[in-house]
């Protein structure tokens, strides 16, 4: 048995940690299962859940869920150097390179740019990057993992810089309406694929509206869905046991009541 590492406020530690748990003789028998795969959806999780501490302002929380997070880039590290692909430093060197690079107006001469130059700077750099990954079209890197409406969001923002964008968002708004009887239409007609397809296109501009207002989308569902929670939870203390007995008149009087409740708060 290892002894834990003394001093735990430096990266080091962390390091030290994370290798042990992944020592073949005598690691953590979980940790040593893990590979790429099986860790990333708990990387995108403990993502989610500092946005949580950070929407609530739990700072006290969100200490340890940046805590959390970091442990994931670290056992992804660990597990790229035991196959050998590169090490946490090489992280490290690969995001300091980069944010160098892309702030040259930071780093190196003051050149007078303004924000809008340096926009159209950060634009070119990225572009220059995506060509040197072989990537040819401006919405190559918008990542597949993310969040759906988040992407819907990120790759209209992508196709709006080179022209292809609504004009503005009552444009969006006629749009949705549009999409909204053709899902009706497909709904009318049974065919779940047909279906599948008009809500996904509804979504999609429903993701445009958001950019074109200015709005997080993932961070307004969000606080819909607690919006939810919390009036939902206030029929359950009405109803009580009668929770499974009440019919939806009264369950929707409930409704307006905490509705006009949380108006007044």
């Amino acid at each position: 048995m290892t002894d834990a590492p003394k001093d735990i406020r430096n990266i080091d530690a962390l390091l030290a940690i994370m290798a042990r748990l992944r020592t073949p003789e005598g690691g953590c028998p979980w940790d040593l299962e893990q590979d790429f795969k099986t860790i990333a959806p708990y990387t995108v999780e403990e993502a989610y859940e500092v946005a949580d501490a950070i929407e609530r302002e739990a700072y006290g929380e969100l200490k340890d869920e940046l805590g959390d997070l970091l442990f994931q880039v670290v056992f992804h590290a660990r597990m790229a150097e035991e196959e050998s692909r590169f090490a946490f430093a090489d992280v490290v060197e690969a995001i300091c390179a980069k944010m160098i690079r892309r702030h040259p107006h930071v780093f190196e001469a003051e050149d007078g740019r303004d924000a809008d130059d340096q926009i159209r700077l950060w634009e070119e750099m990225k572009a220059a990057e995506r060509a040197a990954k072989g990537q040819t079209s401006v919405l190559d890197d918008v990542p597949v993992g993310l969040p759906g409406l988040t992407r819907a969001v990120k790759l209209g923002k992508r196709a709006a810089r080179v022209g292809f964008d609504w004009g503005a968002a009552a444009d969006v708004l006629a749009k949705i309406e549009e999409e909204s009887q053709e899902l009706a239409e497909a709904a009318d007609s049974g065919d779940a694929r047909h279906m599948e397809e008009e809500f996904g296109d509804l979504l999609f501009n429903m993701g445009n509206l958001a950019r074109k207002l200015d709005i997080d989308p993932e961070a307004a569902l969000r606080r819909a869905n607690e919006k939810f929670r919390t009036r939902f939870n206030y029929i359950e203390e009405k109803l009580g046991e009668r929770l499974g007995e009440a019919d939806l008149d009264e369950m929707d009087a409930l409704w307006n009541e905490a509705k006009k409740k949380g108006a007044a708060s």
